[in-house]
């Protein structure tokens, strides 16, 4: 039951957390549409397919697209606002997080540092962005950080059950589940040792924290290699081949976003990023090192944000914004916890105790503020596109608004052709398209259309930006319609002659996005 002190912060940390999220409303990311669309056709009764009669997992959220079937089936099933029932999922599991940050805080003794952490959470930018976006990013992060809690509580077949979720989630969860996992046999091994029988533990727990972990992972993974032929996400695979980057573009996008987790270069420039490289790393470990003196069952949670930069650092994917969530809830919560160890001082003061003198206690609570001022620069009162209310800055989706219109125009195109059969869609960004559309998708990254990647890798010529075409996918796999990114074609498709003999412009909306001269919609000539 809450103290009475702890009333006002934990109402307060709701409301903001609530705010931030149903107030900018929803502004869904392209891929989240993948999801639900997946989620549609299984309510249709088509199975857990992208393209129906197609068995192939394009996503790597399970659990996520059977919550959305669930909920959606409550909603009115396929005719279900998806977009909306993910918003008020993903706001309720962002704030569940940020209490669990605040109790953190406070179980570690650092108060000041939990609540500030709870209340950062509540209006970060990479925490909203991907709430309103649609995606998992928010239910993911509530079951790592609740796996954790569970972890250092000792409540251990709970924080297997929930790792099991987190991994059904989100197959990178795997990272800190590997580190709780090492922590909590390391564990049993040592109570072992110990001669006295009361400090063993029951043969029976042990078996129900792997029943718990065990049986729902083992359940999907079943189905998922029964049903797909793997239960490795094709998606992961597409993503490998599809993309074409410089080796170090993923540390160094990773670099910048360490150094800049309160969004500090928007008010200080871009020298701030060399500071931040410094600064934020020391606070964090001035923050870990007190953090495991009060409990030292943390340190797998104190290691995954090093083991996360080095592990997509050496991949090198192409870093999407939602891929550099994951690490923040325990970022942003260590490096406040080492800013109130250097406030408080060390040793045996009454500071150090808890006993904060006079110009402490209002020193510290200043400085808290001043990492969630800092992030507030992330907002913007009146974003350029979508709904006209304040939302993130990084909550951009004027493609996907591109995307829509694009289908929009589509499906008035076939309704005037009278088509009998299902049209294929070939598209680089499938989302919105394969959402919005009655067509079979032709997905030229490969997430959901296996053919696609025996035309990778593509030869480095074709590419004017990160991703291209491949020419040979659409002159032999001939879909009727072709809707693009001019630049995902410039120097590849658009520009073979095979092409232009095969389809004809229909349509071209203007847009510069990623440096494109319009967004194409090509059809198949008869």
């Amino acid at each position: 039951m809450l103290k009475r002190r702890h009333i006002l912060p934990f109402l307060v940390i709701i409301t903001l957390a609530l705010c931030a999220r149903f107030l900018p409303g929803a502004r869904t990311i392209d891929d989240s549409f993948i999801t639900y669309r997946y989620a549609r056709n299984i309510l249709a009764g088509e199975g857990f397919v992208y393209n129906p009669g197609e068995r192939v997992q394009g996503t790597t959220t399970p659990l996520f697209t059977l919550l959305m079937v669930m909920l959606g089936a409550l909603r009115g099933g396929t005719t279900a606002d998806f977009p909306a029932i993910a918003l008020a999922v993903n706001a309720l599991a962002d704030t569940a997080t940020a209490l669990l940050l605040w109790q953190i805080g406070k179980r570690l003794k650092h108060p000041y540092a939990g609540i500030t952490a709870g209340l950062l959470w509540a209006i970060a930018p990479f925490s909203v962005t991907f709430a309103i976006g649609g995606l998992e990013t928010s239910l993911y992060m509530l079951l790592l950080t609740a796996t954790v809690y569970a972890h250092i509580s000792d409540k251990h077949t709970r924080a297997a059950w929930l790792a099991a979720l987190s991994l059904l989630t989100r197959p990178d969860a795997l990272l800190l589940l590997a580190l709780l996992a090492f922590d909590r046999a390391a564990s049993i091994w040592k109570d072992n040792q110990q001669k006295t029988d009361d400090r063993r533990p029951a043969a029976g727990l042990i078996l129900a924290e792997l029943l718990a972990f065990g049986l729902p992972t083992a359940a999907w993974f079943g189905f998922a290699t029964l049903y797909f032929g793997s239960p490795i996400p094709h998606s992961v695979a597409a993503k490998t081949l599809a993309y074409r980057l410089p080796d170090n573009a993923g540390l160094i996008r990773l670099m910048q976003h360490y150094a800049t987790p309160f969004l500090g270069h928007l008010t200080f420039g871009i020298p701030w990023i060399a500071i931040g490289l410094i600064f934020f790393p020391f606070l964090f470990y001035v923050g870990a090192r007190a953090a495991l003196k009060e409990n030292p069952r943390l340190w797998p949670w104190a290691l995954y944000p090093w083991l996360y930069f080095a592990v997509f650092a050496i991949a090198n994917p192409l870093i999407f914004r939602w891929y550099l969530t994951p690490p923040l809830p325990v970022y942003f919560l260590f490096i406040l916890i080492g800013m109130e160890k250097l406030v408080r001082g060390t040793g045996n003061s009454d500071s150090a105790r808890g006993r904060l003198p006079r110009w402490k206690q209002i020193l510290l609570p200043m400085l808290m503020l001043l990492p969630l001022i800092s992030s507030l620069r992330g907002w913007q009162l009146q974003p350029d596109h979508g709904p006209q209310r304040p939302a993130p800055e990084m909550a951009w989706f004027q493609l996907e608004l591109l995307y829509r219109q694009a289908a929009d125009w589509l499906n008035d195109e076939i309704q005037t052709r009278g088509e009998e059969s299902i049209p294929t869609l070939a598209a680089g960004d499938v989302g919105v398209l394969g959402f919005y559309t009655p067509t079979r998708i032709l997905d030229t990254v490969g997430l959901n259309s296996p053919v696609s990647l025996q035309y990778y890798p593509l030869d480095e010529t074709y590419y004017a930006i990160s991703y291209a075409v491949p020419p040979d996918l659409i002159i032999e796999q001939q879909p009727d319609y072709v809707i693009l990114l001019e630049i995902y074609g410039r120097k590849g498709l658009f520009a073979d002659p095979r092409f232009d003999n095969n389809y004809v412009l229909l349509h071209k909306i203007p847009t510069d996005i990623y440096g494109s001269d319009g967004m194409l919609i090509y059809a198949k000539r008869p």
